[in-house]
Order: C-alpha cells, then sequence, then structure tokens
C-alpha cells in the first residue's frame, strides 16, 4: 500500500485554485495571426529560466523565484513602434490616445524648459515631484505644447497608455507580449544573466543601453549618448536581433501585474493572473538609475495603470505562429 504524501508536498486548496486559474487565462490569451512579418523575429520558444533571485532585485516585485517556463513558438518585433509607425496608425484610424483625451500626460522635469514650467505644470507627483503633470502633452508633443516629433521619426514613441498600444496592436494584426515572452527574448538565449547582455553593465567600458548616468534626479551625464529616448537602434541588438529591449523606454505587457500569482502559476505560457488594477511594464527606461531603480535588468518588472502614459513608456508587439 502506498503511503500518503507528506503534508508538505499535498497542494493546498490556494494554490491548485491559482493554477487552474493561471491555466485558464493562458488558454484563453488573444492570438494575433494577420500581422506584417517585416521587422519581426521568429523565436523557438521552448523551456527558459525566468525570473531572478539576485541580491540587485527588488523582492516586493515580485521577480522570483526563478522558475522553468515553457513557450510556444512566436514572433516579435525587432523594435519597439516607433513615432513614424504609430503616426501611421493614426492616419489610418483616426484614433486619439488617452493622453490626448485626458487633456495631460507626466513629463520628466528635466526635460522642461524654466521659463515654460508655469505655464504648462498643473501638479506633481508627490513621491516623486520629479513627474509633472503637463497639460497638452502627448505622443505628439511630448514635453507639451511647443514641442514636436518631427525630427524623432525612428524614436519609440511614448505617452502612449496599455490601452493605446493594445489598440495599435490589434490594428496591426499583432498583440502585446506576455511576460514571459518579453522575458524570454530579452534574454536572448543567455541564462539568468542581468541583461541582455550578460552580467557586466559596461563591458569594456562600453554603454550598452540608454539609462541614467549622474546623480539622480538633478544630473545626467549622458555618458550613454542620450539624456531622452533614443533612435530604436542606437545600440547593437541582443542574440536574438531585438534592439533596445532594454532601458530607453519601458514596455507594456499583456499581463496584469501581480507580486505572487505566479508563484503557483503555470508553467506553460503563463499570461499573469485573470485580472488587476496595473499591467506589467518591463525593461526600464532612461530615467532609470542604479541608486534608486536598477530595473532595467531583464528579470526586473514594474506595473502602471492601463490608462497611464509618461515620456519614458513605450511598447513593441509579438505575433503567434500558429493558433
Amino acid at each position: 500500500m502506498n503511503k500518503p504524501a507528506p503534508p508538505c508536498c499535498v497542494p493546498s486548496k490556494e494554490r491548485a485554485i491559482v493554477l487552474d486559474a493561471s491555466r485558464e487565462v493562458s488558454a484563453r490569451r488573444e492570438k494575433a495571426l494577420t500581422g506584417s512579418l517585416e521587422n519581426m523575429i521568429r523565436l523557438d520558444g521552448g523551456p527558459f529560466l525566468m525570473g531572478s533571485e539576485t541580491p540587485f532585485g527588488f523582492p516586493e516585485d515580485g521577480e522570483g523565484p526563478v522558475r522553468k517556463v515553457t513557450l510556444d513558438l512566436f514572433y516579435i518585433d525587432r523594435f519597439p513602434v516607433t513615432n513614424e509607425s504609430f503616426a501611421e496608425f493614426i492616419r489610418a484610424t483616426g484614433y486619439v490616445t488617452e493622453a490626448e483625451r485626458f487633456g495631460w500626460s507626466f513629463v520628466f522635469q528635466g526635460h522642461l524648459a524654466p521659463e515654460h514650467y508655469a505655464l504648462l505644470v498643473e501638479d506633481t507627483v508627490a513621491a516623486a515631484p520629479w513627474w509633472c503633470k503637463v497639460r497638452g502633452a502627448h505622443w505628439r508633443c511630448p514635453e507639451g505644447p511647443g514641442s514636436s516629433i518631427d525630427h524623432r521619426p525612428h524614436q519609440p514613441v511614448v505617452h502612449v497608455s496599455w490601452n493605446d498600444a493594445r489598440r495599435f496592436a490589434h490594428w496591426a494584426g499583432k498583440r502585446l507580449p506576455t511576460e514571459a515572452e518579453w522575458e524570454y527574448a530579452a534574454r536572448g538565449g543567455l541564462e539568468q544573466k542581468l541583461y541582455p547582455w550578460g552580467d557586466e553593465l559596461t563591458p569594456g567600458g562600453k554603454h550598452l543601453c540608454n539609462i541614467w548616468q549622474g546623480t539622480f534626479p538633478v544630473l545626467d551625464t549622458a555618458e550613454d549618448g542620450y539624456s531622452a529616448p533614443a533612435p530604436v537602434d542606437a545600440y547593437p541588438p541582443n542574440a536574438f536581433g531585438l534592439y533596445t529591449i532594454t532601458g530607453n523606454a519601458w514596455e507594456w505587457c499583456l499581463d496584469w501585474f501581480s507580486p505572487a500569482f505566479h508563484i503557483f502559476g503555470t508553467r506553460l505560457n503563463p499570461a499573469g493572473p485573470p485580472g488587476g488594477s496595473a499591467r506589467v511594464m518591463k525593461g526600464g527606461s532612461y530615467l532609470c538609475h542604479e541608486s534608486y531603480c536598477n530595473r532595467y535588468r531583464v528579470a526586473a518588472r514594474t506595473a502602471n495603470t492601463p490608462d497611464s502614459s509618461t515620456t519614458n513608456i513605450s511598447f513593441r508587439c509579438v505575433r503567434d505562429v500558429s493558433g
């Protein structure tokens, strides 16, 4: 007669509920099969080690535990969506972004001319006063009225909410990546490395991404060449051929955010919890600095509400290989 399993090996009801819910979300995940494959890369999927338990991380974000996740094949954009591509979407559809409808968006204080500050800034974020609520800021006017994207066609589009990004993806016959797909792609085939190229931030003294150097938030020395979003091909691609997958601008993912749901969730094509109040963002941005936010590591994660937009949030899309 078989002995009963010890209690520590018996899944609790709560764990079983989470596992069932995550499997259902994975099974119901939207599929995208019609988008153009131009400037997309086909990735083989399969198993990889997702997450991190590094001491450089943020346990409260739920980066860990490290777990083996398995993905189906998929295509992913080589570049984040650019101002040029987003403008094509707007011309074709007449879509109005949420920042335009709200009449304002968040702009980094250091990008506002002092003489414009009093005219444009309605408020600041109490916990992060460098974030300013600027009237008239949106994807066409990244720093508010008087600014434009005329000379930034190849910069990632910013001031796009998750809802805006999803609308673009649907128009393009694509979808937003799951967090697992994004991280698999960002790792470029490397296992448990901090960055898409390895564990050293600046190998041989070379900057490979656009993040903050200096003293945040008062001085960005721009040693990496940029103190605002850089062109999407400004740095070498990772081993999978993806450009600016870390730093530069945060990228929206499909998943609702939870710091713990994934611990007991499915390991096959995970797509996050069934609901929530914020969506996952990955990759960090040009405002990330090691002194307070080194979330430009590939396992790092954060979140924002689906209607939020700032001057450092963008996205890229994926496409399924088959139904």
